[in-house]
């Protein structure tokens, strides 16, 4: 930190001792503000659920007793075994529904349900031991607190009109002759509607606040950010443009040494090759007379010598490929998939348009090495059977597309690892000529579309159209 000091210019040390501490104060401030509206608009909303849900329970208790009367005639005079009585009152409840929701429900002791009007693929089958979608007992404490008298029991159930889990709030009561469990159950969505709104309210009261404390803000630290702003942006820009000039530059001297080493491996490194092969050639033919075992020691060292001639051309090819600066684009690229499906066996397809040479120099190198790369990645990583490479101009510039049917990949997590240092080539080739790259999952697969703006495009030889006009280009 000692080392930084003394390099901070003058304008940053007085933006930074004039708004500092005032932007200290006015968060210390916000904060304390918004912490004491928050906690006593936490107990309002808490006073509110509780007055809700105490209202609820009321209620509840009124439909049970309403019930316990309308049975009361059937059940008091009955003994435990009475079949008959027993069928009244399951009927007597099954036909007391209100409201779309609610209903009154029986489960005997052991589990099984007895009535369940709005859901009847509930009766006569045991439920004991039922949990809701959070692991809630269901059946199992709605009989334990029947068995001791009554109770709430607050749990997640399929609401009969749509199906779907609501919360709800339930009241049961035992009839002990015939160990039964009675009982009843409100959906408390519109008090947890009525909460949460209550808590939007008080985030948007609390937003408002900061929003007017942040507005206060900064219209105080205005004028003296703005002029820390006008002194770095001039600074900025220039430190911006030296770097794009650095990266071209780069990326120029990176090309020149490809090319060179390109000749240097075809003119040099082939040709003595050639000239082994041939003296290899010529000693076979001398030593067929003599030792029987030295024509297939110098049959072996052909075959090597040759696979060796055969890598070192690949790889010219690969630095800087001939037919990219003479053919352009397009043939560059038809060369490089034919090659990549001969030594992959992966199925590789080109779609372009027969054009002439329009793209400048930048942009077929930039592509080229995009695809170029793209299929290395393809055969090191996403395991596919079949890759299409699309080429074609367009009015606002060209687009390259490579995909795959491979098994794809996040370049977001790619980033994080600390790997693909392919794809920010890529990019950074793309940002160079004030391009685009974009990586998209597919499924199956992934695809790279890399397109150069309208002016990497040159117009016909002899042509004065505007390039606003300019077709295909390759």
């Amino acid at each position: 930190m000692t080392r930084l000091l003394p390099e901070m210019t003058y304008a940053r040390k007085l933006y930074l001792l004039a708004t500092l501490p005032l932007i200290l104060s006015v968060a210390a401030i916000a904060f304390v503000v918004a912490h004491q509206s928050k906690t006593m608009s936490e107990r309002e909303i808490a006073d509110l659920e509780a007055q809700l849900i105490s209202a609820k329970k009321q209620e509840l208790q009124n439909y049970l007793q309403l019930a316990r009367t309308s049975i009361s005639a059937d059940y008091n005079p009955a003994p435990p075994d009475d079949e008959v009585a027993k069928t009244k009152v399951t009927q007597t409840l099954a036909a007391m529904t209100y409201g779309s929701e609610g209903y009154f429900f029986v489960y005997d002791y052991q589990g099984t349900n007895l009535v369940a009007p709005r859901q009847t693929e509930l009766i006569t089958r045991n439920w004991a031991g039922r949990t809701d979608s959070e692991g809630t007992p269901v059946v199992d404490e709605l009989i334990r607190l029947a068995r001791q008298g009554g109770g709430y029991h607050e749990f997640l159930w399929p609401k009969p009109s749509t199906g779907e889990e609501a919360r709800m709030i339930s009241y049961v009561i035992g009839l002990q002759d015939w160990q039964w469990a009675i009982g009843t159950g409100v959906f408390i969505d519109d008090v947890l509607t009525s909460v949460a709104s209550a808590r939007a309210e008080v985030n948007a009261r609390v937003r408002r606040t900061f929003g007017y404390i942040g507005a206060i803000t900064m219209a105080a630290v205005l004028l003296v950010f703005m002029t820390g702003v006008s002194i770095t942006v001039r600074e900025r820009r220039l430190a911006d443009a030296k770097l794009k000039e650095l990266t071209q530059r780069i990326f120029d001297t990176q090309e020149e040494e490809r090319g060179r080493v390109a000749r240097e491996l075809h003119d040099g490194i082939s040709q003595i090759l050639v000239g082994v092969r041939y003296a290899m050639e010529l000693a076979r033919r001398q030593l067929k007379a003599g030792d029987p075992k030295a024509p297939a020691s110098l049959d072996r060292s052909f075959d090597m010598l040759g696979g060796a001639l055969t890598e070192v051309r690949r790889i010219s090819r690969d630095l800087r490929p001939g037919v990219l600066d003479d053919l352009g684009l397009g043939p560059a690229l038809q060369a490089l998939a034919e090659e990549f499906e001969k030594r992959t066996g992966i199925k590789t397809g080109l779609e372009t348009v027969v054009f002439r040479n329009r793209l400048d120099e930048e942009a077929r190198i930039a592509l080229f090495r995009i695809a170029q790369e793209a299929l290395t990645n393809i055969e090191r990583h996403a395991e596919a059977t079949e890759v299409s490479i699309k080429l074609a101009g367009h009015r606002t510039g060209a687009t390259l597309l490579v995909s795959d049917n491979g098994q794809g990949f996040d370049p977001s997590e790619t980033s994080k690892t600390g790997r693909g240092i392919g794809l920010r080539n890529m990019a950074e080739r793309m940002e160079q000529l004030d391009g685009t790259l974009t990586i998209t999952h597919l499924s199956p697969g992934t695809a790279i579309d890399a397109t150069v703006p309208l002016k990497h495009i040159l117009p016909p030889a002899g042509s004065n159209r505007p390039r606003s006009h300019i077709g295909n280009a390759r």
